[in-house]
């Protein structure tokens, strides 16, 4: 799994398909969208035709949709979207505490025994609840993709992860862009010549988290992937480390997740 991807929430239409295309050109390999996105058709578009090994495509199933002959049908669904003839990787977007996971599981275990998806993964479990996924699944669960950023440093659910061999994957790392105009991150930046933007990627990386920003533009599609050949000093990133500012910047559609 490429520890840096491309995001596509709310890319759609042109927009979408010229997004993915001009990432496969910088050399992204890593796409991630889902159901809920509305744009697999899209998102097919700009990679029909490229060599499906040097791929690596996540989707995403929604929580309404967890039920086994559910998830089935949205899975076939979305690979027909998608032009594609299996995904690297599928997850559970949001948890559904109204449907058993076992349901849910059985039907993730069915579509991986059939070559249609060949890992899988979850987003937005608590500990609790991934604790009881870990436990259901007779597949690895190999990611947990949730919100993390120097102002979402959730570093309980990291350290569970890591004594799980879960990889916790990053959306919004940016904060979308809050996390940039932080007096510390800004400060970071400056020091190691850096943009702030790096300096969030940065620090995700180095914990050994995957990140998928979003961009629409090429050149912060560069700016991104140059992330790989400098480090943070421990001294700045215990510092991002202890942000006291915390919050979320995406809400929630349950009150439990």
């Amino acid at each position: 799994m490429p520890i840096l991807g491309l995001g596509t929430w709310r890319l759609d239409g042109e927009e979408c398909t010229t997004a993915v295309s001009t990432a496969r050109e910088l050399g992204y390999t890593h796409i991630d969208t889902a159901d809920m996105y509305g744009n697999h058709v899209e998102v097919g578009k700009a990679l029909a035709g490229l060599d499906r090994s040097a791929l690596f495509v996540t989707s995403k199933v929604g929580p309404d949709d967890l039920r086994h002959d559910d998830l089935i049908a949205t899975c076939e669904r979305n690979l027909e979207e998608l032009g594609l003839d299996y995904l690297d990787m599928y997850l559970l977007h949001w948890p559904n505490p109204d449907i058993p996971m076992e349901e849910t599981f059985e039907a993730l275990g069915e579509l991986h025994g059939d070559g249609k998806v060949r890992s899988i993964g979850v987003s937005n479990f608590i500990i609790k609840r991934l604790a009881q996924a870990i436990e259901i699944s007779e597949l690895p669960i190999c990611t947990n993709q949730v919100e993390f950023h120097p102002l979402l440093y959730q570093e309980e659910l990291l350290r569970f992860c890591e004594a799980n061999d879960i990889v916790v994957t990053a959306y919004c790392p940016l904060g979308r862009t809050e996390a940039l105009d932080n007096e510390v991150v800004k400060s970071v930046a400056a020091e190691h010549g850096k943009t702030p933007a790096q300096v969030c990627l940065r620090w995700l990386f180095q914990k050994g988290i995957i990140v998928i920003p979003k961009s629409r533009s090429a050149e912060r599609m560069r700016e991104n992937m140059e992330i790989f050949d400098w480090e943070l000093s421990a001294e700045a990133e215990q510092r991002i480390d202890a942000i006291p500012e915390q919050k979320r910047v995406v809400r929630l559609p349950i009150a439990e997740f």
